[in-house]
């Protein structure tokens, strides 16, 4: 991957330390499975918490419309890869399956400012 240069930071503001943001687009909620979809992220954000380079997650609701999309916040790729790899992620996944119609789709951004 290209390395992006950072612009220079102006007065009063903190220089941005390379992170990676995952953004997952969650499918469809199965009729009557909300509450359940609700804990298991929590219980998910518990797990994940434990991870190395694991910074931040968050789930969010939209104004309009019914999908949820999450906010998962790493220190790098490296962070992602194992995040990835463990059994936490692979748990998380098998639960979670049967709570949608269909698997979320996640997009990665890396912040440069």
């Amino acid at each position: 991957m290209e390395e992006i240069k950072k612009p220079p930071k102006k007065g009063g503001q903190k220089e941005v330390q390379s992170m990676l943001v995952v953004i997952i687009h969650f499918p469809p909620i199965k009729e009557g499975k909300e509450t359940e979809f609700l804990e298991w992220f929590a219980w998910s954000n518990e797990e994940f918490s434990r991870q190395q380079g694991f910074i931040n997650r968050r789930l969010l609701k939209p104004l309009t419309g019914t999908n949820f999309t999450a906010l998962l916040e790493l220190e790098n790729h490296e962070s992602l890869a194992s995040l990835q790899s463990s059994a936490a992620h692979n748990e998380a996944a098998g639960r979670v399956g049967p709570l949608l119609d269909g698997s979320p789709t996640p997009q990665l951004y890396e912040v440069v400012s």
